[in-house]
Formats: C-alpha cells, sequence, structure tokens
C-alpha cells in the first residue's frame, strides 16, 4: 500500500478526477504550470468511468501566478496568527 503523507513539508499530493483523461490531463497541466510536479499517474475513477490522476507538487518551488498567490496568503495567515 503506498503512503498518502507528503514526502516534504513543502510537498502536497493532489489528486484530480474528471469524466474524462483529457480534462483530467488540462488539469494538472495547469498546476505544473504553476509549481514544480511529478509525472502524473493515471487510474480509472470507479465503476462508473472516468479518470482519477495523482501527482505531487512542490509548494516551495512556485511559479508565477501561485509564487504570488503564495506570498500574499503567508503574509494573511501571519497576520491572522498575531492578533
Amino acid at each position: 500500500m503506498q503512503s498518502t503523507q507528503p514526502s516534504s513539508d513543502g510537498q502536497a499530493e493532489v489528486r484530480i478526477v474528471a469524466a474524462s483523461p483529457e480534462v483530467a490531463r488540462r488539469v494538472a497541466e495547469i498546476l505544473r504550470h504553476c509549481f514544480d510536479a511529478t509525472e502524473q499517474r493515471s487510474y480509472p475513477a470507479g465503476p462508473d468511468g472516468g479518470t482519477r490522476l495523482d501527482l505531487t507538487v512542490d509548494t516551495t518551488r512556485p511559479a508565477e501566478p501561485a509564487r504570488s498567490w503564495l506570498e500574499t496568503s503567508r503574509s494573511m495567515e501571519d497576520s491572522h496568527h498575531r492578533t
């Protein structure tokens, strides 16, 4: 059985479930434009059809636009912890 725990603090496991493989691949491609990511692993989504893609993204090495979004969300998180 494979662990669902990310291998480091900056990594996140992402699961995409879509009705078609093409839709799942498009979402994965967008994530790869924002973050370093592993190659996707594709599985059937269930008995009714569909596709599930799993990949790991590294949030410590974001590209734009994720970099600016992460910086904004971190500064908002810091301000919430100070109050």
